[in-house]
């Protein structure tokens, strides 16, 4: 069987992929809840967590699920299409790619945890699943939600390769991904002064 199942539609796919996790959906979401831009408030950060700190619980949640859909639907349309895991995984990683430096946005974006967190479930949902359970702990016990991403995130590799060893080489690019877009949430823990809820 051939490692690219079927490369044109792959191509389409990561494209569609791309565009689609350059919907920063965070900023429609505060203008229709009128709260600030969250990328000029608090951490600066276009997510769920920003939202939330601006504006509650309904209009976060509601960007993490848009957020995480637009990395679960293109990974779904490959899956669906019959294209190999690696496939699937290369239309994941362009989702969460669109995310981090969006097309549409002058290529400034999010961190891509909530993006990761659809293309996971979509791809592969019993590990995805664990570092949710993973990020809840973390986040029941000391309350920072970046702290919770990145130790959940870089329980993936390990997990992953337990459970759905396929799927190891997303989440271990996945893992540094992310780990590179919260440098600076790494730094303001180092220093103490990273935001809790």
């Amino acid at each position: 069987m051939a490692i690219i199942s079927d490369p044109v539609l792959t191509v389409l796919l990561c494209a569609l992929g791309y565009l689609a996790g350059s919907v920063l959906f965070a900023l429609p979401i505060s203008r229709a809840w009128q709260l600030p831009d969250p990328r000029a408030q608090g951490s600066g950060n276009p997510g769920a967590t920003n939202v939330y700190r601006n504006g509650g619980w309904a209009p976060a949640a509601t960007t993490l699920v848009l957020d995480a859909a637009k990395g679960g639907l293109p990974v779904w349309l490959a899956s669906a299409s019959g294209l190999s895991i690696l496939a699937q995984a290369m239309v994941a990683l362009c989702a969460v790619t669109g995310h981090m430096i969006p097309v549409f946005y002058r290529f400034k974006g999010g961190k891509g945890v909530a993006t990761a967190l659809g293309a996971g479930l979509a791809l592969a949902p019993v590990t995805t699943l664990l570092l949710s359970a993973i990020w809840a702990l973390v986040m029941w016990r000391w309350r920072i939600s970046a702290l919770a991403s990145i130790v959940a995130i870089i329980s993936g590799p390990l997990i992953s390769a337990i459970l759905e060893p396929d799927t190891l080489p997303l989440f271990g690019l996945l893992a540094l991904l992310i780990v590179v877009r919260h440098r600076n949430n790494l730094i303001r823990m180092a220093q103490g002064r990273e935001p809790g809820f």
